[in-house]
C-alpha cells in the first residue's frame, strides 16, 4: 500500500507539472517592468513564494534532464494515428472523475451528459481510443475534487509549488487523493498494470504539453511567475466555468465557445 501511494503521489505530480493557460501577448519591456513590479504576491496568493521558488527550481532541473527528454523521445517515435488515440484514451478514462465529481457538485444534467460521453466513447469509440461522442456534441468536460471544494465554498486557496508535482493549490493538493478514489487506477487488481497504466497517460500528458513549451521558454516574464499567474487564472476559470455548467442553457453556450479552445485539447 505504501508503495502504490508513493508511486501515485510522485507520479500525479508529473500530471500537472507543466498545467499552463493560453499563453498571453508577450508584453513591451515597460508593460513587462510593470508586470512584475505588481505581480500577484501582494495579493496573497503566494505567501509561500520563498519555498515555492525552491521547489520550481528542483521541480525545473528534473524536467529538463529527466521527463522533457522522455517525452520529445515519445513524440518523436509514436506513430501520428496512435498518439491520438492513446490520448483519447486517457480523455475517456477521465469522463469516470468528471461525472463522479459531477454528482456531487449536484450538477445532475452534466452529470447525464458526461456520463453518455463515457458510455459513447467506451463503446462506439472502441474503449475510448475514438472520440465519436465529441462530434454529437459531447464534448469534454475536465473536472476535479478541487473544483468540487471550490463549488460549495473554498474558492479563494494559498498557491503552492512542489518538485515533480508542478503548480497546485492547498485545496488542489487535498483533492488528490479523493479524485485518485475516484479514477478507475485503485480497483485494477494488477498493481504492475495499474502502475503501467498510469505511468504511460503522464508521458502522454506531459507530451501534448511539450507542445506549448517554446511558448513557455521564450516568455519575457519569469518563468515562475509566468507559471503561477497562468496556473491560477486557469483554475479561476474553470471554477466560474463550472459554477455556470449548473444551467442545461449555459452549459451548452459554454461548450460551443470552448470548442475550438487550447484549453480543452489535452485534459
Amino acid at each position: 500500500m505504501k508503495k502504490t501511494l508513493s508511486i501515485f503521489f510522485i507520479s500525479a505530480l508529473l500530471l500537472c507539472s507543466s498545467t499552463l493557460a493560453t499563453p498571453p501577448a508577450q508584453p513591451t519591456e515597460n508593460q513587462n517592468a510593470d508586470y512584475l513590479a505588481n505581480r500577484p504576491t501582494a495579493n496573497k496568493t503566494d505567501p509561500l513564494e520563498g519555498f515555492n521558488r525552491l521547489m520550481f527550481h528542483v521541480h525545473d532541473t528534473f524536467d529538463e534532464y529527466f521527463f522533457k527528454p522522455l517525452t520529445r523521445f515519445y513524440n518523436n517515435a509514436m506513430p501520428a494515428p496512435l498518439y491520438s488515440s492513446i490520448n483519447y484514451f486517457y480523455l475517456n478514462m477521465g469522463n469516470i472523475n468528471a461525472v463522479a465529481n459531477d454528482i456531487l457538485q449536484f450538477n445532475f444534467y452534466q452529470a447525464t451528459s458526461d456520463s453518455w460521453r463515457l458510455a459513447i466513447n467506451s463503446t462506439a469509440g472502441l474503449g475510448g481510443f475514438f472520440d465519436p461522442a465529441t462530434s454529437l456534441g459531447l464534448s469534454n468536460n475536465p473536472q476535479d475534487f478541487g473544483l468540487t471544494l471550490a463549488k460549495w465554498g473554498w474558492k479563494n486557496s494559498t498557491y503552492l509549488f512542489l518538485p515533480i508535482y508542478g503548480p497546485r493549490t492547498l485545496r488542489d493538493t487535498v483533492a488528490i487523493m479523493p479524485d485518485n478514489y475516484m479514477s478507475i487506477y485503485p480497483y485494477i487488481n494488477s498493481m504492475r498494470a495499474s502502475n503501467s497504466l498510469y505511468g504511460l497517460s503522464l508521458v502522454n500528458t506531459r507530451a501534448q504539453l511539450l507542445k506549448m513549451q517554446e511558448v513557455y521558454s521564450q516568455v519575457s516574464i519569469e518563468p515562475y511567475v509566468f507559471m503561477r499567474n497562468a496556473y491560477l487564472q486557469r483554475r479561476d476559470y474553470l471554477i466560474n466555468r463550472t459554477t455556470e455548467m449548473d444551467s442545461p442553457t449555459i452549459a451548452k453556450n459554454v461548450k460551443n465557445a470552448e470548442s475550438n479552445d487550447v484549453y480543452y485539447l489535452n485534459e
